[in-house]
């Protein structure tokens, strides 16, 4: 009886164990990548932040502080690290401004997030708290800010200037912050107060000149010449514009095909033909009036010949050729008129109407202006100048923060303290909070409340300033009740935030903390990494053993076998990674 008690298996939970190494590491890692990210950014914080030099492979160099064009340029190969990537793109698209803001803040979580994870508590516990302690969090911020008027011009100009602060082109805030502000609310329509589509603003670069002389046209602007052939023109009042998707050039066939002529009396009938189709298309369009003709580029056959402009010129119709396709809606919506698709549909209701189109002389090159446009749509051209070409690529960046702003704050009428006013309000008051809340939720906010200082200290700290007694100071300054008290970077004080000018829209800070929070609490889920191997070369081969089979040649049979050796070198060398993988976490679980 003793024998058989012995036999029996004993449960004991001593016995039940589970080795969560792996995942542990796993998680660390991910965390130590984003973080990494976020450091590479960090510096770039704040109208004292340092640019960035980009050398892409293609030889390309971008000068730059943006933090989503930074992101988006460096090759980041981590899982982890590229969900930081994703979170700032995430934030250009909802705010366009606090690009750099939200990885910094992801950041300083993240190096929270791993001291819980050390003090053993669960991931679940710490993301359930992020969620409520930035919940919290946006209401202080909606408590904080202040109600915004859209007819307020001075207010929306002071926010566009505070986005613009802290660009490489800040020194053009007071010419490029009014310039957005007017764009903005030249194109928001009546009927739609709260929405704005920015691609109703056009963006046209030219190279020469300065960033002063950048300017707001009301009209169009082609950053191109008008065609000169056979003398045409190159100014033309009381303008007629068409805009044609069809090709004023002889006519070809559906198929490749070579016609031979075996006389002379064949090649001048053919000529002929070709000189009455075009003078014909010519005289149906001079019929309706129009005198300005904006022609799509062709991706088929030529959009004009020589001949064709010549009797353009002969009828004193302005041509402008090559207009990209994509800018076609643009420009009918700013004409208010309609594409014209084929000849037999011209027709002058379709035509816009406009004081002038000219060609002007810009630098080295010439650009088109059309101004004076009847029945204009809700439409705006902004024509950016500077000396090189980095330098008129960083403007456009900076002008297309300070017009997301401006449309920030159309839509979300709230502005807010900047300087890191906001930041250390909601630090304590989340700190104060926490005190409240019951077990380890209490230490998850804290640890919240002390991750938001990072954004003073860095400003502080990218100034030239003793971040330590900066941060302490504003503490105290809000203690006391002073919750616009911020950082003035350049007088290096602490001063209120408000009365300097310093402000920005309330959905940059409420975009930057909840999507910062999510991205988080998304990297803490996670507990492994598992990699997937499509074996897209299998369906290739098949394809090509088909072809060989069906066609033969001796191409076919060398090229199968040249992809066949190809892949299975492939799969051997990821086999020997995945060993070598194996290897190493195996080595680091036995230490």
């Amino acid at each position: 009886m003793a024998a058989v008690t012995a036999a029996q298996p004993r449960s004991s939970k001593t016995e039940s164990y589970v080795d969560n190494k792996r995942k542990e590491d796993i998680r660390q890692a991910n965390i130590k990548a984003a973080r990494a990210v976020a450091d590479a950014v960090r510096t770039s914080l704040g109208p004292k932040g340092m640019d960035k030099m980009i050398s892409t492979a293609n030889g390309e160099v971008i000068i730059t502080n943006d933090g989503a064009t930074i992101l988006n340029k460096m090759e980041v190969l981590q899982p982890a690290a590229k969900m930081l990537v994703d979170l700032s793109k995430s934030q250009d698209s909802a705010a366009g401004d606090g690009t750099t803001t939200v990885v910094v803040i992801a950041g300083a979580l993240l190096k929270q997030c791993l001291l819980l994870l050390t003090n053993g508590i669960h991931p679940t516990v710490i993301s359930d708290s992020l969620h409520k302690a930035s919940t919290k969090a946006v209401d202080v911020l909606t408590a904080m800010a202040v109600p915004l008027e859209i007819s307020d011009r001075e207010s929306l100009i002071k926010s566009a200037s505070t986005s613009l602060n802290s660009k490489v082109v800040s020194q053009y805030s007071t010419l490029l912050a009014p310039l957005a502000v007017d764009s903005v609310l030249s194109v928001v329509d009546p009927a739609k107060p709260d929405m704005v589509d920015l691609r109703d603003i056009k963006i046209v670069k030219k190279l020469g000149g300065t960033v002063d002389d950048t300017e707001l046209v009301k009209g169009l602007v082609f950053d191109k010449k008008a065609s000169h052939a056979a003398g045409g023109p190159t100014r033309m009042e009381n303008a007629k514009i068409a805009v044609i998707q069809f090709q004023i050039s002889p006519p070809k066939t559906d198929i490749e095909q070579s016609i031979v002529v075996s006389d002379y009396t064949q090649m001048d009938r053919i000529l002929k033909e070709e000189r009455n189709y075009i003078l014909g298309m010519i005289k149906k369009i001079k019929a309706t009036g129009c005198n300005v003709l904006l022609i799509q580029k062709s991706i088929l056959r030529d959009a004009v010949t020589d001949l064709s402009l010549h009797y353009l010129a002969k009828a004193k119709i302005m041509v402008i050729k090559d207009v990209e396709r994509e800018d076609i809606e643009f420009i009918t919506k700013t004409l208010n008129c309609l594409p014209i698709a084929n000849i037999e549909h011209f027709r002058a209701e379709k035509l816009g109407h406009a004081d002038l189109v000219e060609e002007v002389s810009l630098g080295d090159g010439k650009i088109v202006k059309v101004t004076g446009i009847k029945d204009m749509g809700r439409t705006t051209t902004v024509l950016i100048r500077g000396s090189n070409q980095l330098v008129i690529d960083e403007a456009e960046r900076s002008l297309h923060d300070a017009l997301c702003v401006v449309r920030c704050l159309v839509s979300k009428r709230f502005l807010i303290a900047g300087g890191g006013a906001p930041e250390i309000e909601l630090s304590r008051q989340l700190g104060a909070w926490s005190k409240v809340l019951h077990g380890m939720e209490g230490y998850c906010v804290r640890s919240f409340a002390e991750a938001l200082e990072v954004i003073p200290y860095t400003l502080a700290e990218n100034a030239g300033l003793n971040p330590i007694a900066i941060v302490t100071e504003l503490r105290n300054r809000h203690a006391q009740g002073e919750i616009n008290a911020g950082i003035n970077v350049r007088k290096g004080q602490i001063t209120n935030i408000l009365e300097e000018n310093v402000v920005q829209p309330l959905l940059v800070s409420t975009s930057a903390i909840t999507l910062a929070t999510e991205c988080v609490r998304m990297i803490l889920k996670i507990d492994d990494i598992v990699n997937v191997r499509i074996m897209k070369w299998q369906s290739t081969a098949k394809y090509l053993l088909s072809s060989r089979i069906l066609y033969g040649g001796f191409f076919l049979n060398f090229l199968f076998c040249l992809f066949v050796f190809f892949s299975k070198l492939c799969f051997l060398v990821n086999n020997e990674t995945i060993h070598m993988q194996h290897a190493h976490l195996t080595i680091q679980a036995l230490l």
